[in-house]
């Protein structure tokens, strides 16, 4: 994974695209008449969204190795206990003493020796000589002449969107499962049955370490993306039934939200984020304990139950209430409370065009398409962005636009170019807690650059304690390697000693019946 990031600040890293994509921007800011420099931001841009194509590319390639490697894993498995197994029969017919059982439970010994690296196993051997092998969380895998099983079936190579699921409709990734002497299957990932060995640590590169890396870097690109097309609109005070705030809805897209912070009969603030969701198979959204802010999702185009119906139903307990005004492109949203206090109300919606006056533009897209952050059937929009983004065709066929904000732009006018700039430099966005930076109740909040410097970071550090880890664990196996070996293995040395002793006691031996021999000889001559 760090050689997927590259070493950071050099050439081919996101540090660097990164750099050079606000150098461009900067540099366009001090002349945004240039063509040339508007090439330069656009060249630099899509430089940027290549880098996390590629990067994307070769997170989901270790994924689909980590994928190939589970089934290999599980195939060496069920061969290494069916030769327990068979070894275990062999074993009921010889006495302890034959020269062949000693030779079959070296061969079982290794075959147990093989199979503990890929699973954690407990071995009970009785007393007919019998190697009983358990997982420690207490499954047989093997027993009198009997074995269990895996099962592996994969889809191939993995993308971004294959991931993990219980529901084995959403399922994207390969499903394991342990078939026992008795016929019943259990999934071996769902009910958490290896702790531990190469095939637990595959699955958890597969569905946890690697899927995280992918979030960041699709976090990474919807904040690239959303952060200069988002239009923040504050919503107009009103005092009718209630005090509180207006905000209109005709441009919210799926993906959009209203914004909300109010302040609870006990003094509490609160912050609300009513997303429009179109999908209805992903309602309720689904919030962390403590989640600031609280994610709200509504369909703003339902005719039945309205807007204000649902989120009466939501939010209505809080003290809250919610009307609507108007229709088609003049309807909004008033938002009133009783017994609370409503603070402030804002909607977030994502800039359509690209010359509306406004200096937010949709330079970067997913696949052409505008980048909103919707909710749909398969899942959240950002889940792979990394991998599809990329700079808007309009753009590409016109750079203009990177300082042409509306239709009459004048010459030397930088408002475009220095709103990038900033939003990309000095702005700070909040980052989703499944990037393993803040938490639900403290999202991290930094700056873009901050952000992507922190997970690469974290990923470093990772990659540290995963190699010291692993060196004390050599150490400690090697050490109990040695201690089975001294009293299991045959020592060559001990051995040829023995031999020599035999060999010098078996000469003495010799030499004392010649003696022997020759003495009797003497007095058998004697008496004659």
């Amino acid at each position: 994974l760090q050689s997927v990031y590259g070493t950071p600040g050099s050439d081919g890293t996101l540090e660097n695209a990164l750099n050079n994509f606000t150098t461009a921007l900067q540099s366009l800011s001090n002349n945004p008449s240039d063509s040339s420099a508007q090439s330069v931001a656009l060249s630099a841009a899509q430089t940027l969204a290549g880098q996390l194509n590629s990067t994307t590319q070769g997170v989901q390639s270790l994924r689909s190795n980590v994928e190939q490697d589970i089934g290999n894993s599980a195939t060496q498995a069920n061969t290494d206990m069916s030769q327990i197994a068979a070894i275990n029969t062999q074993l009921q017919s010889l006495s302890s003493t034959d020269p062949l059982a000693a030779t079959l439970m070296d061969q079982r010994d290794n075959a147990i020796n093989d199979l503990s690296k890929l699973v954690d196993i407990k071995v009970n051997t009785d007393s007919s000589n019998q190697a009983n092998i358990f997982t420690t969380s207490g499954v047989q895998l093997v027993g009198a002449g009997l074995a269990s099983s895996f099962t592996y079936t994969s889809p191939g190579s993995l993308t971004a969107t294959d991931l993990y699921s219980t529901n084995a409709s959403q399922n994207g990734v390969g499903t394991l499962n342990l078939k026992l002497p008795n016929g019943a299957a259990i999934d071996v990932v769902a009910n958490n049955l290896l702790a531990s060995g190469k095939i637990a640590a595959d699955l958890k590169l597969r569905d946890q370490t690697l899927p995280q890396a992918q979030t960041q870097l699709d976090q990474m690109a919807a904040t690239l993306s959303s952060s200069l097309s988002d239009v923040t609109t504050a919503g107009t005070a009103v005092t009718t039934p209630a005090a509180g705030f207006s905000v209109g809805t005709a441009n919210v897209l799926p993906g959009n939200t209203i914004n909300l912070t109010y302040t609870d009969s006990a003094g509490t603030q609160h912050q609300v984020s009513i997303v429009n969701v179109t999908a209805a198979n992903t309602l309720p959204l689904q919030n962390a304990a403590n989640a600031n802010p609280l994610l709200v999702g509504a369909n703003f185009s339902s005719a039945s139950p309205t807007l204000a119906q649902q989120l009466n139903t939501a939010l209505g307990p809080s003290g809250l209430n919610f009307t609507l005004n108007g229709s088609g492109s003049s309807q909004t949203l008033s938002i009133t409370a009783s017994g609370s206090t409503v603070n402030a109300v804002s909607s977030t919606t994502t800039s359509q065009t690209t010359a509306s006056g406004i200096p937010q533009v949709a330079l970067f897209t997913d696949a052409g398409s505008l980048y909103t952050g919707a909710y749909t059937a398969s899942g959240s929009e950002m889940t792979g962005l990394a991998g599809r983004i990329a700079v808007n065709p309009s753009i590409i066929s016109n750079p203009s636009i990177l300082s042409n904000y509306q239709t009459s732009t004048a010459a030397g006018d930088n408002t475009r170019s220095n709103f990038m700039f900033s939003q990309l430099t000095t702005a700070s966005f909040n980052y989703s807690p499944s990037t393993g930076l803040g938490s639900a109740a403290q999202p991290f909040n930094s700056t873009l650059s901050n952000y992507l410097q922190s997970f690469i970071s974290q990923q470093g550090n990772a990659s540290t304690l995963a190699t010291q880890l692993q060196q004390g664990q050599s150490v400690v196996v090697s050490t109990l390697q040695q201690k089975m070996n001294s009293t299991s293995a045959v020592n060559i040395d001990t051995e040829m000693a023995n031999l020599i002793q035999v060999q010098n006691t078996y000469a003495a031996n010799a030499h004392l019946m010649s003696v022997v021999q020759s003495m009797m000889q003497t007095l058998l001559q004697a008496q004659v």
